[in-house]
């Protein structure tokens, strides 16, 4: 009896492990052959290793198969990924460093693309984004907290000034409106008071005779009308006798101009003949004087025909 219980249980224990290996094997077929491979790169792969979760859209479609240094660039890591048979992995699709949550180890994020995008194929590099860790963070962080610390230090500085500046402004109003200040002023005013009203009377006075003189041009105005009429009559009556002699003068003005051209072709044409009896006028002239200063030396010559000798210089 006893040796028939173990046999049957030894029977249920074999059973039951190749129901396991079947079931193991059969899955693992089955989700070896519904697997697409992928690769991407990241120069900073940060927490990547194999076994790690791959989302697309963030939903788990597969695991990282191998993280490694790339043979072709060694500055950038080479991550290669299998994805379940129909992901929609597109050429719009990135990959980067992201997560679950905060407590959850780093996962391969895949975005989702665009619905147009043409579909990838096996072994395809899908662009990659690289994500700012943490000591980069840390960094710019940094360098931010020493730029915030300069323009406080700066706008502090500038704080002080427009302090020292509202200070000074409100000192100077002070002295503005301090009490000399104040009595002095209430003197200005009440000078101004007074002054005003010893003028009073004589800018009234000053406004009736304006008035007064306003309308006696207005009489004057209303008396000059008939005259104005009349010397624009007497004027438009001086009008048309002045045009007609105006006419006239133009027509004596082109004859004179006429005359004038007339004497200038004139005497261009006879001014050859002009020269001529110039010349010959000046040698008339000078033949008389000639003749005169002869008369003048010799006046004997007007009677006798022959002229005495000249007397011999005394040896």
């Amino acid at each position: 009896m006893k040796s028939t219980e173990v046999k049957v249980g030894a029977f249920v224990v074999i059973c039951v492990a190749l129901l396991t290996a079947t079931v193991y094997y059969v899955s693992n077929a089955r989700f070896n052959s519904a697997q697409i491979p992928y690769r991407t790169y990241l120069r900073n792969a940060q927490g990547m290793e194999p076994g790690s979760s791959v989302l697309f859209g963030g939903i788990t479609v597969g695991k990282v198969t191998s993280v490694r240094p790339d043979k072709a660039d060694p500055t950038r890591i080479e991550i290669l990924f299998d994805v379940q048979q129909g992901t929609p992995l597109n050429a719009k699709s990135m990959a980067a460093i992201g997560s679950v949550s905060l407590m959850s180890s780093p996962a391969l994020a895949i975005s989702t693309g665009a619905n147009n995008a043409p579909r990838l194929k096996a072994w395809a590099i899908i662009p990659s984004q690289e994500t700012i860790t943490l000591d980069e963070m840390q960094r710019k962080i940094g360098v931010l907290a020493e730029s915030a610390q300069t323009t406080l230090a700066t706008v502090n500085k500038d704080l002080n000034d427009l302090t020292g500046d509202g200070r000074q402004l409100l000192a100077n109003l002070n002295d503005a409106t301090g009490t000399t200040n104040r009595k002095h002023l209430a003197g200005i005013l009440a000078h101004s008071d007074a002054m005003v009203a010893q003028l009073s009377p004589r800018i009234d006075q000053i406004s009736e005779r304006v008035l007064k003189l306003t309308n006696d041009a207005d009489v004057v105005v209303g008396k000059m009308g008939p005259t104005v009429d009349n010397a624009n009559e007497t004027i438009t009556a001086i009008r048309q006798p002045a045009q007609a002699d105006l006419v006239q003068l133009e027509k004596a003005i082109q004859e004179t101009r006429g005359l004038i051209s007339s004497l200038d072709v004139l005497i261009r044409t006879n001014s050859q003949n002009t020269t001529y009896t110039i010349e010959n006028l000046r040698m008339a002239t000078d033949n008389l004087n000639d003749l005169t200063q002869s008369v003048k030396e010799r006046p004997w010559s007007l009677v006798r025909i022959k002229q005495p000798k000249d007397r011999e210089v005394p040896k």
